[in-house]
């Protein structure tokens, strides 16, 4: 009977294997044909590097919460590698800016934030903010509730990925313009991982940020019903 089946190990393995790669790279693939966009457009103004400061502290936030609460390794590996992308994505929109003076990192100009004149400003930015909370989890790792804090904070920074994007369609009441396809993209994805964190069983805080992911991802393909319904009756 097929309750009674049993899986080959090296199936099994097989599997978890696929799942883990699925894990660490599905995060950057929908950055591949933007990244291809922008060079062949030699232009970055579709993109917003907000998305970039967001993922970003995000995956510092999680390295950190490793060091103090270890889970999957995959996940930890998956943070290195969004940091990587994140920093092509960077350097690739910093050289495609126009000509223009602009300040630097440590002008701590806060009227400026993330628009700085050169990449190694980014870096500098990384640097201060992996060293500062670095510093924060020595002194605090021993409290129960700052490695709580430090967990909630990682994963809900890269949930809330998505709500600039529904915030905008909200303003404008439309979602012209949106790639309806990135979004399906991040719902799949965003399921595919929650369902990773459960079976899992990794720290709770996944799982809870997992969902709210799903759920903006929902929210956001809402609108593209409900916009494209009210476009679609003033057309009439």
């Amino acid at each position: 009977s097929l309750s009674a089946m049993v899986l080959p190990d090296w199936l099994t393995s097989l599997v978890g294997v696929i799942a883990s790669g699925a894990m660490i790279f599905g995060g950057v693939v929908p950055y591949i044909p933007q990244y291809r966009s922008i060079v062949q457009t030699r232009s970055n103004e579709g993109f917003s590097t907000l998305v970039c400061f967001i993922l970003l502290v995000a995956s510092v936030l999680r390295i950190i919460f490793w060091t103090v609460q270890p889970f999957e390794l995959p996940l930890l590996v998956q943070s290195v590698v969004m940091i990587f992308a994140q920093l092509i994505m960077l350097h690739l929109c910093v050289g495609m800016r126009e000509v223009k003076v602009r300040p630097r990192f440590r002008d701590l100009d806060t009227s400026s934030f993330w628009d700085w004149a050169h990449f190694s400003d980014y870096i500098e930015f990384l640097t201060a903010l992996t060293a500062g909370f670095w510093l924060l989890t020595m002194v605090f790792s021993g409290f129960s509730m700052y490695r709580e804090l430090l967990g909630f904070a990682s994963l809900l920074t890269e949930a809330m990925l998505a709500m600039p994007q529904w915030i905008k369609n909200y303003k404008s009441k439309s979602t012209e313009g949106m790639s309806v396809a990135m979004v399906l993209c991040w719902t799949s994805g965003d399921i595919f991982k929650t369902i990773y964190f459960v079976v899992k069983a990794a720290p709770h805080q996944f799982t809870v940020c997992g969902v709210l992911q799903v759920c903006v991802d929902l929210a956001i393909l809402s609108q593209v019903y409900a916009y494209g319904s009210k476009a679609n009756y003033l057309a009439k």
